[in-house]
């Protein structure tokens, strides 16, 4: 590919791919994942939208993005085929490599990791499950740093490990939801040079009832040295008060210690939410554990950091990305669109001479050819 913009920045990290095919290499491999890539940018949720992305943009991909096409735009077949049978592993792994080389800094960022199902790739004739899929993101800069599918006949647990081993993670704090209050999820990240911050459920009884055993008896709090801190928030018509307790007291962790083997654990907290509209009143209580030190403000911000990957991610791909209404469905098609997605959501993301919302920013991109190359060129 004639390098006439800084599009080798991004197809430079996807060069490794191996093509699928083994015969009819009509179109280049590398023109087939640049048209995908900007389509997915420009609104396209389908193979269908993709190709006919690439025919009415024909011109602008050839002159601007110096694109090869010696036979033209493939057309949606060719696309749908290409991606059923690309790698998914690979498709990941490149991305995740892409992303840590425009990521820059992550020290000191939260990074939320958290599952996420396709509601509408399953397929009861075919025996297919909806695809699920583990997404890493950083706080900071509001990039997925990564995504793994999730083993149809397991859960996410097993998959966080392998995520984590995609990732650079060294000074980060990762936080997960209680599925993943897992001592070996605990030990994976240390051992990323990264901290933890895990809530504390139902799945882990014992460890529940002792930090219950704690912050919910006042006359046993009155012992313990705690940092705290809280947040009071008005909006719409609303007053949101959380306080956060921690913790690092020896005698208490010596005992968790005894609950497991939780590595590198240095303190507990308590998160208290109380959510006043007008006469009625919501009271919440969340417990953690953590490998940082006791500080009551930083466990704060991280806890509500964590639901950012909800808000800004999840939201995002169903509401802008149509991701839940999706069907493709045949061989790695499924997954490899959503990283697709992952990349668009990215270079989107990345743009910010605007603060336009993200599906202003995709119909921008559909119809101004200068913004969609400063979207893609990043």
């Amino acid at each position: 590919m004639e390098d006439k913009t800084q599009s080798a920045t991004i197809i430079e990290h996807f060069a490794e791919l191996e093509d699928p095919r083994r015969y009819n290499r009509r179109h280049y491999l590398e023109d087939i994942l640049v048209i995908a890539v900007c389509a997915a940018i420009a609104g396209a949720d389908g193979w269908t939208d993709v190709a006919l992305f690439g025919k009415s943009k024909e011109t602008w991909l050839r002159e601007d993005l110096g694109l090869r096409l010696p036979h033209g735009i493939p057309s949606a077949d060719t696309f749908r085929r290409v991606f059923a049978a690309l790698d998914g592993v690979q498709f990941r792994a490149c991305f995740a490599q892409w992303v840590q080389a425009i990521e820059g800094e992550t020290e000191g960022q939260v990074v939320a990791i958290d599952g996420k199902v396709l509601r509408r790739s399953y397929d009861h004739h075919l025996g297919l499950e909806a695809l699920h899929m583990v997404s890493a993101w950083t706080s900071e800069n509001g990039l997925v740093l990564g995504q793994l599918k999730v083993d149809g006949k397991s859960n996410e647990i097993p998959a966080v490990p392998e995520l984590l081993e995609m990732l650079v993670l060294e000074g980060c704090i990762v936080t997960l939801d209680a599925l993943h209050c897992q001592t070996q999820t605990a030990a994976a990240i240390l051992a990323k040079g990264a901290d933890y911050v895990l809530p504390v459920k139902q799945n882990q009884p014992r460890l529940l009832e002792a930090l219950q055993g704690l912050f919910d008896d006042a006359e046993e709090m009155r012992w313990v040295e705690c940092d705290f801190c809280q947040t009071v928030e008005k909006g719409h018509g609303r007053i949101e008060r959380r306080m956060c307790w921690t913790t690092s007291d020896p005698e208490y962790l010596a005992y968790l210690a005894t609950l497991g083997e939780w590595t590198g654990l240095r303190s507990i907290a308590l998160v208290e939410a109380v959510r006043q509209n007008g006469e009625e009143a919501t009271t919440s209580r969340r417990y953690y554990i953590s490998s940082l030190e006791s500080d009551a403000q930083r466990m704060l911000w991280a806890a509500r950091t964590h639901w950012g990957i909800e808000n800004r991610v999840h939201w995002v791909l169903d509401l802008v990305f149509h991701e839940d209404d999706s069907r493709i469905r045949r061989g790695n098609g499924a997954e490899n669109f959503a990283v697709l997605r992952q990349i668009a959501r990215n270079l989107l993301q990345r743009e910010n001479s605007t603060k336009q919302s993200f599906k202003a920013k995709r119909k921008r991109a559909a119809w101004d050819d200068d913004y969609r190359l400063k979207v893609f060129t990043g």
